[in-house]
């Protein structure tokens, strides 16, 4: 790498880095992930990663522009990562209750994890707080494609791939491809 290279580096990633570090609100963190670009992590709850956690990728867009956001709301909320599993730019994973994802998977550009609906669809109590949560499973070796959104109680099983753009709202059995809006399987692997 070239010095001006490096320096675009420092200016445009390192110091966002070390920003993104000092923004961060969550105390119950384990495991050390691996910054290739800015991670903010918030909540009271608890994030662990597993060993060989990427977060970014330095040769995809957004390098410089983009950070990964992970938010473990409550005492009792989790977000489990496996070993050596990456998470593209501009990716969110927010757990109301539990996300867990297995081993060597990868989570593609812009995609988002959540576990909850955020509002009551019932308009009379959308503004109450009530929250509906079920929990994520993410089985292991699985690809999830950029701009794919996978919601709550969803289970992807292991060795599947999930299509760009898709929206996860139904378990996905193991060892197929599934794509679309809704997500649905397309073919086995």
């Amino acid at each position: 790498m070239g010095i001006f290279n490096k320096i675009k580096f420092l200016f445009f990633v390192t110091l966002r880095i070390w920003k993104f570090k000092l923004l961060s609100d969550c105390k119950r963190i384990s495991g050390k992930p691996n910054l290739y670009i800015p991670l903010l992590l918030n909540g009271r709850g608890k994030i662990k990663f597993g060993t060989n956690f990427q977060n970014g990728v330095s040769a995809a867009h957004h390098t410089y522009s983009s950070y990964n956001y992970i938010l473990s709301m409550y005492e009792d909320s989790e977000v489990n990562f496996g070993h050596n599993v990456v998470m593209a730019n501009g990716s969110t994973v927010q757990a109301v209750s539990k996300i867990n994802i297995g081993n060597d998977v990868m989570i593609g550009i812009n995609c988002m994890l959540v576990d909850t609906d955020g509002h009551d669809l019932n308009p009379g109590k959308r503004m109450t707080g009530d929250i509906k949560s079920a929990p994520i499973t993410i089985g292991n070796n699985v690809i999830i494609y950029y701009n794919s959104v996978v919601f709550k109680g969803v289970t992807i099983g292991d060795n599947s791939v999930i299509g760009a753009c898709s929206v996860v709202t139904k378990d996905i059995p193991p060892n197929v491809f599934a794509a679309g809006s809704p997500a649905r399987v397309i073919r086995n692997l």
